[in-house]
């Protein structure tokens, strides 16, 4: 099966992009919603950790029992960070558009049996740092860095024009002590302007996975395994929405040795 997702026609309402009963995928689902003023969406987290992520516009959210209105603080991804909701398993919440344009939500899920308390994430609360240095150097917007959460770790990164992020190339595959930890990922992408491009590669040591995609807006791609390098092309902002989940909860990815040096260069060239 394709790690590949390609964007699809935007609809009002839900639209499922990528999860473990269709793709490559044992824990990660993700799913866009969009909503126009005063459209609304019902569910239930169920046996999920979920966690809504407002792209761009406003909606009110009500979960459990709270309720806020019009979150949401940019006109799209690339507008500043986030806001976004999370909801432990069980819970039942509704969505409705707000505000003159309603709002697109990215809703990211990973199965849990426990989970934080319900938790507004303001734009203020999210972990926003610069990561590298010379042409891979990129803004991580970690979303869920405050957030006690089970399964789940998601945030924003955004690769100036030209510039490489997941860079050195890293993976999370495998289980090694001290050293990494299983987890699967999903990147979704945007770019600005919306007519560019990047390029995704997904690859393990011995190559069994070798594979270099064309990225456009709206595609997602999923990473089950191996290390994954991403690229934007000269005169375009890329952006990805990245989901992770695995047994434990821990980031601690492997950068492949071939070109762990570069992190040594970094100080030089900041």
């Amino acid at each position: 099966m394709s790690l590949h997702i390609p964007a699809t026609e935007p609809i009002e309402g839900q639209r499922s992009i990528a999860s473990p009963s269709t793709h490559d995928l044992e824990r990660v689902r993700l799913d866009l919603l969009t909503l126009a003023p005063g459209e609304a969406f019902s569910s239930s987290s169920e046996d999920q950790e979920l966690c809504l992520v407002v792209m761009g516009g406003q909606v009110d959210v009500q979960a459990g029992s709270h309720a806020w209105e019009a979150l949401g603080q940019r006109a799209n991804v690339f507008g500043g960070p986030a806001t976004a909701v999370y909801m432990p398993p069980g819970t039942a919440f509704e969505v409705r558009g707000a505000g003159e344009l309603g709002g697109e939500l990215a809703m990211c899920q990973a199965p849990a049996t426990e989970g934080a308390d319900i938790t507004l994430i303001a734009p203020n609360d999210v972990t926003v740092r610069d990561v590298g240095s010379g042409n891979w150097r990129r803004s991580v917007q970690d979303i869920l860095a405050k957030v006690p959460a089970s399964t789940l770790l998601l945030g924003e990164t955004i690769n100036a024009p030209g510039n490489w992020s997941s860079y050195p190339p890293h993976k999370h595959d495998t289980e090694i002590p001290g050293e990494e930890v299983v987890l699967e990922e999903v990147y979704h992408y945007r770019f600005d302007p919306p007519g560019g491009f990047g390029v995704q590669c997904v690859y393990t040591e011995d190559r069994s996975l070798n594979e270099a995609m064309l990225v456009r807006e709206g595609d997602t791609v999923l990473i089950p395994r191996g290390y994954h390098p991403v690229a934007a092309a000269p005169g375009y902002r890329l952006y990805y929405l990245w989901v992770l989940a695995g047994p434990r909860r821990l980031m601690r990815p492997h950068d492949d040795p071939a070109h762990a040096w570069v992190k040594a260069v970094e100080p030089m060239l900041r």
